[in-house]
């Protein structure tokens, strides 16, 4: 779900809130963002997540953002932290507590946690109406993706409306890795800010569920073995030598 997949002048004249948890994904949209809209904004969210070195690394990434690109700096604006414990408290998966990961019952895997993406985007959306920006985005994704159902297109169509109904303002989602692999989610960060984004995403980003940031390899930090690691490396090697990229 993306409407602005090319700069507008509709765009250039609004505003957006950035769904930013320090990921290769939401930087990644981040950058995407500050390349359309007029002024950017993010927000991020402690929910007791296991990986809590993530809250750690956004920081450092946002700063690095704002000098890579003098245009990028003075578009991007205030950063919300919230405190969210009790989706940990209630979530019960291992995303929020010591648990393996492994595949439950229904099919999901445990590292699903219910209600996330739907929380967070009704709290963008309250700190939206606020600031006065229309568009929020996130780095949702259907292709690939464990199975998350708050990760689904129709989920954030379905959201969107009642977003907008609910507030009385017309807010826009948008999703602009939805219909993209990890290799090419790579490659997008590249279009979007060149090899120095795509080398900021992959030193200073954290996606691992154990939470390792000490293990360094050719994509990135991270344990190498947990199913957001495992993704991320299949998709730097598919993109990495076919794009002749140049450490």
């Amino acid at each position: 779900m993306t409407q602005f997949t090319e700069q507008s002048s509709a765009a250039a004249e609004m505003s957006a809130l950035v769904l930013f948890s320090g990921g290769q994904d939401s930087t990644t949209c981040l950058g995407w963002a500050l390349e359309r809209f007029a002024h950017v904004e993010t927000v991020g969210v402690d929910y007791g997540q296991r990986h809590q070195v993530e809250l750690i690394c956004r920081r450092r990434v946002l700063e690095k953002m704002r000098a890579l690109k003098p245009e990028w700096a003075k578009k991007l604006g205030e950063d919300h932290m919230l405190g969210l414990p009790v989706l940990g408290e209630v979530a019960e998966c291992a995303l929020t507590d010591e648990r393996r990961i492994a595949f439950e019952a229904s099919g999901l895997p445990n590292t699903f946690v219910p209600g996330r993406n739907l929380l967070f985007f009704t709290l963008a959306a309250a700190i939206a109406y606020r600031r006065g920006a229309r568009v929020l985005v996130g780095g949702m994704c259907e292709t690939d993706y464990s199975g998350y159902p708050d990760c689904r297109d129709d989920t954030l169509k379905s959201l969107q409306v009642t977003l907008s109904l609910g507030l009385d303002a017309r807010l826009i989602i948008e999703t602009p890795l939805m219909r993209l692999n990890k290799a090419e989610t790579w490659e997008l960060a590249r279009r979007t800010g060149g090899d120095e984004f795509v080398r900021l995403v992959r030193d200073e980003t954290h996606t691992c569920y154990m939470g390792d940031h000490e293990h360094r390899h050719a994509w990135g930090y991270g344990c190498g073995e947990c199913p957001a690691c495992r993704l991320r490396a299949h998709g730097w090697s598919a993109w990495a030598g076919s794009a002749g990229f140049e450490d």
